[in-house]
């Protein structure tokens, strides 16, 4: 087992990503700051805390071989149901390219591109059903890919 752990969490991405979490963030604090004023801060506090820390995840127990997907809402109310791990099930590699745009008050866009690669858990007809985790460098996706197949008892695609 990875470090005798039982369960083992994997952070995939911010939910509304980099320029949304960095405003809910800024939400957060400015609320904070706020309440000292006015109990209407408390709703910044609120809205800036779902913004800014609502994050997905992926949680797999390998002991009772079964994998979540979850959304960690204000950053540790988590949603998602278990996943039972069947044999014809397998994992995978893909590559993942996202892009976020935001746009300022000017109305110029700013894009933030990114690029990593995702461990992936296919179905045994070979459909996605979910990210299991994610990484930048082809070296660790691979010895990951190994590890979490022969702990789960996985084919490799």
């Amino acid at each position: 087992m990875r470090n005798n752990l039982t369960v083992e969490s994997f952070r995939l991405d911010k939910s509304f990503g980099p320029v949304g979490s960095s405003a809910g963030t800024f939400v957060f604090i400015a609320g904070i700051i706020s309440t000292w004023f006015s109990l209407a801060g408390l709703a910044m506090v609120l809205l800036g805390a779902f913004v800014g820390f609502s994050t997905s995840r992926t949680t797999v127990d390998f002991n009772k071989k079964r994998i979540r997907f979850s959304n960690d809402l204000f950053g540790f109310v988590k949603t998602g149901k278990w996943i039972i791990i069947e044999p014809g099930m397998a994992l995978g590699i893909r590559h993942e390219d996202r892009a976020w745009r935001a746009y300022s008050r000017s109305n110029r866009p700013l894009d933030i591109e990114t690029s990593d690669l995702r461990i992936f858990l296919f179905d045994s007809s070979g459909k996605i059903i979910l990210p299991v985790m994610k990484t930048d460098s082809p070296e660790t996706a691979e010895t990951e890919l190994v590890k979490l197949g022969n702990q789960l008892n996985l084919n490799l695609v």
